[in-house]
C-alpha cells in the first residue's frame, strides 16, 4: 500500500513538474512574461543565486528533475510483480492510424503529439511576430525599408522556432537517463522522433540564416555583417558555422548514405559538438538554457556509457549459419537480467576502435545465466568484417584460438513484458528481424512452470525468408519448437521461402535437425576476465544525476561571481566591457567540470561493484546442441515461392487464437510493417464486439 501510494506521489510530481515546464515554453514569447522574467532577473542579479543560476532553476532544471523522480518511479515500478502490469490493457492509441509509405505507420497518440507540437510553434511564432511588428525600430547600421525590416524580424524568429526544435532534440536519443521510458517508448524507436525533430530543426534554422543573408544581401551590407564576431549579443559567425555544421550532419544522415557509407555518418554524426559550442556562442547563454535540459542529460549519458562499457570482455563462441549469419555467445554476470527484446551495442576493437552497432539479444536471461547471444548478419563493411574475423578462426588449423576482446554497453530494453497483456500473440519477421522473437520465444517456453506470470496461451510465428539456408535462424529456439504444444501454450510457425522453387517434402524438422550446416567455434579467453554486468541501478543513476547538477550549478555562481564583474561594483560602461561570450565559456566550464566528477563517483562506484562480483566464466568446449526428432516440429509448415498473404492469414486468426484482443509485432523490412499495419488499422476500425481486435507493436532489429 505504502508502495502504491509513493508511486502516485512521484508520478503526480512529474506531471506537475512537466507541466510546469511546458508552461513556462507557452508564456515565454508572451509581453506579460517578458517583463516579469526581467524583473525577476535583474532582483536575481545582485544575489549571490545570479540571474544564472536563476535561469538554470527555471528553464533547466525542472526536465532534469523529471528524468530524475522518473528513474526513481521506474526502479521501483520494476519490482512490481509482472502478473499486475500484464492486466494493463494496451489502449487503442498505439494502434496504427497513418500508414503511408512516405512517412511510416503512426499512431493515434503520435499524431496528437506531433498536432501539438506544430500548435505550439504556430503560438510562438505568431506572438513574437506580433509583438515586433507593433514595437518595430529600425536599425542604424543597415537602413533597410520597412518590408526589409519585417522580413529580418521573420528572419530571427525562425530562429527561435529551430531553438524550440533544439530543445526536444537529444531527448529521444538517451539511452540510460531515457525519459522516453517513462511512456513505454524505447531508445530503439524513438530514434525516429531524433530524425523528425532534427529535420524540423535544420528546416527554421536554414530558413532564418537563409533569410537573415537575403537581407544583408538586398541592403549592401553582406560583407559587413557576415564576418562579424561582436563583442555582445548574436555572433553572426558562430551562427553560420553552427549551421553549416548541421547541415553537413543532416545530410550524411541521409537514408540513402547512412545505408551506404555508415562509416560517413557514423563520424559526421559526432559533429554535434561543434554544432551545440556554437549555437551558445551565436545565442547566447539565456538562450541556452532553454535547450540545456536535453543537453545535460544527453552528456551525463554520454559518460556513464562509457563508463559501463568498460572493462572490454570477449567473445566466448560463436555459431555460423550458411547464409553468412552468426551467433555470438557473450559472456554476462549472473546478477544480469533483462526482458526480451533488449538491445546491446558492440564495439570490437580489432575491426573498428570507435564504431558501435546496436544488436538485439537473442538469448533470456531466466535460461541462460552466464551468457547472453546475438545474431549478426552480414550486411555491411563492419559485420562482413568481424563475420571474416570469426571464419578465419574457423578455418584455423592452430590448436588454440586467439582472444576477441569486445565492448558492451547495455543491454537497453522494456521495463515490462508488452506481450504478456495478451491472451494471444502474433509474431511476424522477416529475415533478420527473427532475432527479438527468439528472447520472447524462449522466455515463455521457460516460464511455462511458473505461476508468476500471465502467459499468452497461443502464439503463431511468421518468418518471411528469401532463401531456405535463413532458416537456420531459428537454430537457438530448437528445443522450444519441439516442446511447444503444453497445457498452458501453444506454438505454430509458418515460414515462407520466398525465392526458391519448391522442395518436395522438406520440412522444418529436416532443417533445424541438419547440424552439419552449423558450424561452431570457441575463442580464447585469456585477454579478459570479465563478463557483462549491465547498467548502473536506476536510483544510482538518479543519484548521479542530481549530483551533478548540483556541482554544475555551485560551480557556474562560483565562476560566473569570479570572473564577471558585478553590477554594484562596476560602473555600466565597464560592465560593458565584458564579451558575452566570456559568460558562454564559463557556463561551458562549469558543464565540463560537473561531468567529471559525476565520472569520477561512477568510476569509484563502478570499480566497487566489479569487485564484488564474480569473475568471467569460460564457455566448456565440445558443448553442441543436441536436437532430437520430434513429431512436435512436423506441425509447423514450410511455403515456398511466394510472400504470406497477411489479408488471408489473419482471417484465420480469429479461428485459431483465443482472447478478444491479439498482440501483433513486428520487425523486418518497412514494407512488411506497412502491410501488417495497415490490416491491424482496418480491423481496428471494426464494430463488431465479438470480433477480437489486433494491436499493433513494431520493433527494430537497427538503428
Amino acid at each position: 500500500m505504502a508502495k502504491s501510494i509513493l508511486l502516485a506521489i512521484l508520478k503526480a510530481s512529474m506531471i506537475l513538474i512537466f507541466t510546469g515546464w511546458i508552461a513556462l515554453w507557452l508564456l515565454k514569447p508572451t509581453d506579460l512574461w517578458t517583463r516579469k522574467w526581467k524583473g525577476a532577473e535583474e532582483s536575481a542579479r545582485t544575489t549571490v543565486f545570479g540571474y544564472y543560476g536563476l535561469d538554470f532553476a527555471v528553464y533547466t532544471f525542472p526536465l532534469i528533475a523529471v528524468a530524475i523522480i522518473g528513474l526513481v518511479y521506474l526502479d521501483l515500478k520494476g519490482g512490481e510483480p509482472s502478473s499486475r502490469q500484464a492486466k494493463i490493457s494496451p489502449g487503442a492509441f498505439s494502434n496504427p492510424l497513418v500508414v503511408s509509405s512516405f512517412i511510416g505507420v503512426l499512431s493515434a497518440i503520435e499524431i496528437l503529439a506531433v498536432f501539438l507540437f506544430i500548435v505550439f510553434l504556430a503560438w510562438t511564432f505568431y506572438c513574437h511576430i506580433s509583438n515586433d511588428f507593433k514595437k518595430l525600430m529600425p536599425i542604424k547600421e543597415l537602413k533597410l525599408e520597412i518590408w526589409q525590416l519585417k522580413y529580418l524580424r521573420v528572419a530571427t524568429r525562425f530562429g527561435l522556432l529551430a531553438e524550440a526544435c533544439l530543445a526536444l532534440l537529444l531527448l529521444p536519443i538517451l539511452r540510460g537517463l531515457a525519459v522516453f521510458r517513462l511512456f513505454g517508448i524505447q531508445f530503439e524507436a524513438s530514434v525516429r522522433y531524433h530524425i523528425w525533430i532534427g529535420t524540423a530543426m535544420l528546416t527554421f534554422a536554414t530558413l532564418h540564416g537563409a533569410s537573415t543573408l537575403l537581407i544583408w544581401g538586398v541592403s549592401h551590407h553582406i560583407q559587413d555583417e557576415i564576418w562579424k564576431w561582436q563583442k555582445t549579443g548574436r555572433i553572426y559567425l558562430a551562427g553560420e558555422i553552427g549551421l553549416v555544421t548541421g547541415l553537413v550532419i543532416w545530410i550524411t544522415a541521409l537514408p540513402q548514405i547512412r545505408r551506404k557509407n555508415f562509416e560517413i555518418f557514423y563520424y559526421t554524426h559526432h559533429l554535434y559538438v561543434v554544432f551545440l559550442l556554437f549555437f551558445l556562442f551565436h545565442a547566447g547563454d539565456r538562450h541556452f538554457y532553454m535547450v540545456f535540459p536535453g543537453i545535460f542529460l544527453f552528456g551525463l549519458d554520454k559518460i556513464l556509457r562509457i563508463l559501463q562499457s568498460k572493462p572490454e570482455t570477449c567473445i566466448l563462441s560463436a555459431r555460423i549459419f550458411p547464409s553468412k549469419a552468426m551467433e555470438l555467445i557473450l559472456p554476462k554476470d549472473t546478477s544480469l537480467k533483462y526482458n526480451p527484446t533488449s538491445v546491446i551495442f558492440i564495439k570490437v576493437p580489432s575491426v573498428s576502435k570507435l564504431q558501435w552497432h546496436s544488436f538485439s539479444i537473442t538469448s533470456s536471461s531466466s535460461v541462460d545465466d552466464n551468457t547472453m547471444s546475438v545474431m549478426v548478419k552480414c550486411d555491411g563493411s563492419w559485420t562482413s568484417s568481424l563475420y571474416d574475423l570469426v571464419q578465419a578462426e574457423l578455418d584455423s588449423k592452430a590448436e588454440t584460438t586467439k582472444c576477441i576482446p569486445i565492448a558492451i554497453e547495455g543491454p537497453y530494453g522494456p521495463d515490462s513484458m508488452n506481450f504478456l497483456r495478451y491472451d494471444s500473440v502474433v509474431l511476424v519477421a522477416g529475415g533478420i528481424g527473427i532475432t527479438p522473437f527468439l528472447s520472447i520465444l524462449q522466455e515463455i517456453a521457460s516460464a511455462q512452470s511458473s505461476s508468476r506470470y500471465r502467459l499468452p496461451t497461443r502464439m503463431q510465428l511468421i518468418f518471411v525468408v528469401k532463401k531456405s539456408h535463413d532458416i537456420f535462424l531459428l537454430n537457438s529456439i530448437s528445443s522450444v519448437l519441439q516442446n511447444q504444444s503444453t497445457e498452458r501454450w501453444h506454438l505454430k510457425v509458418k515460414v515462407y521461402v520466398t525465392q526458391e522453387k519448391v522442395q518436395d517434402g522438406l520440412t522444418l524438422r529436416e532443417v533445424l535437425t541438419d547440424s552439419s550446416q552449423v558450424q561452431t567455434v570457441h575463442f580464447s579467453t585469456e585477454c579478459s576476465n570479465y563478463a557483462t554486468y549491465g547498467l548502473e541501478s536506476s536510483l544510482c543513476i538518479a543519484a548521479l544525476a542530481g549530483f551533478a547538477s548540483i556541482v554544475f550549478l555551485v560551480l557556474l555562481i562560483c565562476f560566473n561571481h569570479i570572473f564577471v564583474p558585478s553590477q554594484k561594483k562596476t560602473s555600466n560602461l565597464s560592465k560593458d566591457k565584458t564579451p558575452s561570450w566570456v559568460a558562454d565559456l564559463l557556463l561551458i566550464s562549469s558543464f565540463i567540470m560537473a561531468l567529471i566528477c559525476s565520472a569520477v563517483v561512477a568510476i569509484i562506484l563502478r570499480w566497487r561493484r566489479l569487485k564484488s562480483e564474480s569473475p568471467l566464466v569460460p564457455q566448456k568446449k565440445g558443448k553442441a546442441m543436441d536436437i532430437e526428432t520430434s513429431s512436435a516440429l512436423e506441425e509447423h509448415e514450410i511455403h515456398f515461392r511466394g510472400r504470406p498473404d497477411f489479408q488471408d492469414l489473419f482471417a484465420e486468426f480469429p479461428n485459431e487464437m483465443a482472447g478478444s484482443e491479439i498482440g501483433v509485432m513486428v520487425c523486418g523490412p518497412e514494407a512488411m510493417k506497412e502491410s501488417v499495419a495497415l490490416i491491424c488499422k482496418q480491423n481496428s476500425q471494426g464494430v463488431q464486439k465479438k470480433k477480437p481486435h489486433f494491436r499493433f507493436h513494431s520493433l527494430n532489429f537497427a538503428l
